[in-house]
């Protein structure tokens, strides 16, 4: 690791970064066994910060994204992550218990236990679509199952990764859980630190990078990434107005800058005029107006806002035809607060070469597909890499069934979009490019636990029995364990 990266490392309030991650590694090694009570203390000092600086937080993403209004990161960052710390509140006591494991037969009458420890210090990189949600959440469920955390916060949201540096090193200790920020070096350099466990939030190409970093430490993973996230209408869906809401809150949430929005619709053939039609109503009662409105939050950065105009552009060039699903009041502001907001678009045939097609879309651009058979919209699915969500609307069990059997993805809501993510009782990650390993509930936990295996022998325990040299007492041994198995 070049040293010269530490010489500017911003740190609130903390020593260097391999000072940091020492002293957590040491502490984690000399106090093996974190008491229930220190993990609950850590998970309500989380609660705390998140409870006492919601509106200093919600003004930092709000100036760090240009527009974003505070009830919108209530939404979208705190009420997940309210449920998840309350979650990890209210089971952790049974989660942290050792589990007793029936012993065979021939194994008796010794007995056997999983004893789950913390792993030690396990590092964090969060994103800037949810800087407050996907990094305390993460943390939080590290925290819970007695690790010490480094979290390096997203570069692209700097005012709240200062806010939240200030906020940790006020709530703990540096060795039990400090925040680094910095721009990518510092990333780089995060990533190379030999960490009991290394999760990362962003995208599938950096987290490759992440992935490679870690393999040289043989640091375990998890990686939460995006892709292509497909939405299907089915043929049997009646309440195509109701559908069209419920898709175009799940693709504009947070100006479409979500991990699992809905990328791309799989449409009936023949619905497309109607559902174009709802579309339009949807957006117009979900935003009654939109320029500096604060519910509908602007494009993080000009680099961001530039990316997506020009995926536009491109399918318009290849053919598609491009539809402004706006408020028909709505006229672009030039410069201000408003002026990364962006149109909530519908992009219809666009062809598979244009790079709409190909990327994560992260904005509020839908490109609409019309299929004619169901088998058609699995195929298309399963021809792609495998997607971090799918969604489906109907009211065909069977059909539905069919989606859900025939398909792979890392998560999937029925008639609705986004609400997977919410429910602390389902795992949530990614499968193949989309991600790798899950967390929320006792999965999370389990995903930041190490669980050793006990084997206590009892003072009777027969295994002497085996013991060589190996003769017709071996032989009678051995056929009675093989009548036992």
């Amino acid at each position: 690791m070049n040293a010269n990266l530490h010489q500017n490392l911003p740190v609130a309030a903390a020593p260097a970064l391999t000072q940091l991650f020492a002293a957590q590694h040491q502490l984690s090694r000399r106090e093996v066994d974190v008491p229930l009570a220190l993990r609950q203390d850590r998970l309500r000092r989380v609660a705390r910060l998140w409870q006492d600086h919601q509106a200093r937080l919600a003004e930092a993403v709000n100036a760090d994204f240009g527009l974003r209004g505070e009830r919108l990161t209530q939404v979208a960052d705190g009420l997940v992550l309210a449920g998840l710390l309350a979650d990890l509140r209210r089971h952790l006591p049974r989660w942290s218990r050792p589990r007793r494991v029936r012993t065979p037969l021939h194994l008796q009458p010794a007995h056997a236990f999983i004893a789950r420890q913390p792993l030690g210090v396990v590092g964090v990189i969060g994103p800037w679509n949810y800087p407050l949600q996907l990094t305390l959440g993460p943390a939080a469920t590290a925290l819970a199952a007695g690790n010490r955390v480094l979290l390096k916060p997203s570069e692209h949201t700097p005012r709240t990764s200062a806010l939240l540096a200030e906020l940790v090193a006020r709530h703990f200790a540096p060795d039990e859980f400090a925040v680094v920020t910095g721009g990518v070096d510092v990333a780089v350099a995060f990533a190379d630190l030999p960490f009991d466990h290394l999760f990362f939030t962003g995208s599938t190409a950096v987290g490759r990078q992440v992935a490679a970093a870690a393999a040289r430490h043989l640091t375990p993973v998890t990686l939460e990434l995006g892709g292509k996230s497909p939405c299907i209408v089915d043929a049997s869906c009646a309440d195509l107005a109701g559908a069209a809401l419920k898709i175009a809150h799940g693709k504009l949430l947070n100006g479409g800058q979500t991990c699992i929005a809905p990328d791309y619709l799989l449409l009936p053939r023949g619905r497309e005029a109607a559902f174009a039609d709802a579309y339009r109503r949807a957006v117009a009662r979900l935003f009654p107006h939109l320029a500096g409105n604060p519910d509908y939050a602007a494009i993080v950065n000009a680099r961001q806002h530039e990316r997506l105009r020009v995926l536009v552009a491109e399918a318009r060039a290849l053919g598609a035809r491009v539809e402004d699903a706006s408020p028909s009041d709505w006229v672009a502001p030039a410069s201000g607060p408003a002026a990364r907001q962006m149109a909530p678009l519908l992009v219809w045939d666009a062809p598979p070469a244009a790079r709409l097609m190909q990327d994560e879309i992260f904005g509020p651009v839908l490109p609409v597909l019309a299929y004619d058979r169901l088998e058609d919209a699995i195929a298309h699915i399963n021809a792609r890499p495998r997607p971090l969500a799918l969604y489906w609307f109907g009211d065909d069990a069977a059909a539905r069934q069919r989606v859900l059997q025939g398909t792979v993805s890392g998560g999937v809501t029925v008639n609705d979009t986004l609400m997977h993510i919410a429910h602390d009782g389902l795992p949530f990650g990614g499968v193949g490019d989309s991600g790798l390993g899950a967390y929320h509930g006792e999965t999370g936990f389990l995903r930041f636990t190490h669980q050793k295996s006990v084997f206590v022998q009892s003072r009777w325990g027969m295994g002497h029995l085996l013991y060589p040299p190996y003769g017709a007492r071996f032989e009678r041994v051995m056929g009675l364990i093989r009548r036992l198995l």
